[in-house]
């Protein structure tokens, strides 16, 4: 990356990422006017905004236009030098064909473990590790959710105050259950995932079900013995399961429902309020990195010291998942090659296929991706946005691959497929088993888990400032030139450190911003 040298705050900065780039990006706040010369000597034809696109030569008609060393578009027609290049200028580049892709074929320069860093974690009976102590209350279907929601109000006030061990009352709500194709082949997916988000770390193996009782996904289905890793100690077999059927003939009105919630989270409330944090490596941290709202200064800042801290974290012996399969798409050829394996590869190529043909199947255009917000931002196309998305996943080999909706079951560096949206992204990751979030964002989202600890990264200084309470993290920094990567990074491995043990609230926690669980479900609904 180059980039012109940062003074005053009139000075134009614009920032080059690859020295084949024929573009560049302009990093002032509230971009350069018409008429600005650049210190390069090339003036603006065009008013350029922050985070948009200058072109540093002329672009003949047909040419492509190369940021990160990428074509990212093909000019419609001449651009200038000097003009504002955006998406209505570009023809979007073709998807790279799936077969004849570098697979396994490079080896990274090994880094030096990183050891003796902790956190203070709850130890869970099978083994993984809670940054949060909360009891969630899993729903078959979206028929009890109202009353579920109604008696978790009642739980936090009249009960939790009672057990100050514990975190938070969470009713896992959804809309899956009934109405669907449950046989049908893809109907794994929600079904899995329902049933990974309620063995999360952060839930300490305390699994309890609301039923209505007549729904398609009856509680044995949702959580077949097995599922839930407690174990009777009186007959040495697995704990049965705890459900409340609202349909049950012996609730007699509404409040007896209510207090039969109640009297069953109470049990699970005494119990969970006698765990105790405990100091454990940060090998036992599984976080997964989103990258929300995503603007040009993404794969400049934001997800830079994000990758940076993927590595930190990688090197601890940690677990961290990269997602959002279209915004990884068109970078593909770069995460195979990093596979540890061929067999790695091939995993990540077989989801790669799965989701082309999901999107074919509903005749999707790839250009749905980017949103207005991205554009806003300065990117074109998915093609540029997958560029600075990638970047997040650091310089780490990647050795696991997970389908939609699978439990994690290694350490290391995992590409875990999602498709791109960024509440269903979260919630997948619940699934797979993390118990912190790092989700970046240029445009500013207020997004957060109630599940599970969410960092936000700002792209953006100008951002960080306006929503100085709700980002937790200013990478801006790294684009006005006052601190590096490798520092934001350090930072951030920190500020995890701090968050899981529980000793820092996120701006998401503090106000208690919890976006919904949005299930993928690409089975038919009948």
């Amino acid at each position: 990356m180059s980039e012109t040298p940062p003074s005053e705050t009139l000075k134009p900065l614009t920032i080059r990422m690859n020295e084949s780039d024929n573009v560049a990006i302009v990093a002032n706040d509230g971009g350069l006017p018409a008429g600005t010369t650049l210190p390069g000597g090339l003036t603006l034809r065009d008013k350029v905004p922050q985070g948009h696109k200058v072109a540093l030569v002329d672009l003949p008609a047909g040419g492509a236009v190369l940021r990160y060393g990428v074509p990212i578009g093909y000019a419609i027609d001449a651009i200038p030098a000097g003009s504002w290049v955006h998406e209505r200028l570009l023809k979007m580049p073709e998807a790279r064909e799936l077969d004849a892709l570098p697979m396994a074929t490079t080896r990274g320069v090994p880094q030096e473990p990183l050891q003796g860093y902790t956190f203070e974690g709850y130890r869970n009976a099978d083994g993984s590790v809670g940054t949060r102590n909360i009891l969630a209350i899993t729903q078959t279907v979206q028929c009890v959710a109202g009353v579920t929601d109604f008696a978790v109000q009642r739980i936090k006030s009249e009960l939790l105050p009672k057990y100050p061990n514990v975190d938070d009352v969470v009713a896992l709500e959804h809309g899956y259950g009934c109405g669907v194709a449950i046989d049908a082949p893809d109907a794994i997916i929600p079904i899995r995932t329902l049933r990974n988000i309620s063995t999360n770390p952060n839930f300490g193996g305390e699994v309890m079900v609301v039923s209505l009782g007549c729904e398609k996904l009856q509680p044995e289905r949702l959580l077949p013995p097995g599922s839930i890793p407690v174990v009777d100690e009186r007959n040495n077999t697995p704990a049965a399961l705890d459900v409340v059927y609202l349909q049950d003939e012996a609730h007699v009105g509404f409040m007896s429902m209510v207090e039969s919630i109640m009297r069953q989270a109470e049990t699970h409330l005494q119990r969970l309020n006698a765990r105790r944090r405990e100091t454990v490596p940060a090998s036992e941290l599984v976080v997964g990195v989103q990258c929300g709202g995503s603007d040009a200064f993404s794969g400049v800042t934001a997800n830079p010291a994000v990758g940076f801290c993927t590595d930190l974290l990688v090197r601890a012996g940690a677990s961290v998942m990269f997602s959002e399969t279209t915004e990884v798409r068109d970078g593909i050829a770069q995460l195979t090659a990093r596979a540890t394996t061929p067999e790695v590869a091939q995993a990540m190529v077989r989801e790669m296929a799965w989701y082309d043909a999901y999107l074919q199947r509903g005749s999707v255009d790839r250009s749905a991706n980017t949103t207005p917000g991205n554009k806003k931002g300065g990117l074109s196309n998915i093609v540029e946005k997958a560029m600075g998305s990638i970047v997040k996943s650091g310089s780490a080999p990647i050795s696991n691959v997970l389908a939609p909706g699978e439990k994690l079951q290694a350490k290391g560096l995992t590409y875990a497929a999602t498709p791109a949206s960024d509440f269903i992204c979260g919630t997948l990751q619940l699934a797979a088993g993390m118990n912190l979030h790092v989700f970046t964002t240029g445009r500013g989202t207020p997004y957060g888990l109630a599940e599970c600890p969410v960092i936000k990264v700002a792209t953006r200084s100008d951002l960080a400032r306006r929503w100085h309470d709700l980002m937790d993290v200013n990478a801006g920094t790294i684009a006005e030139g006052s601190a590096t990567i490798e520092q934001v990074g350090w930072e951030l491995f920190q500020l995890m450190l701090d968050v899981a043990s529980g000793r820092k609230k996120t701006w998401a926690e503090q106000w208690k911003l919890h976006n919904a669980l949005v299930l993928f479900n690409p089975a038919p609904v009948t």
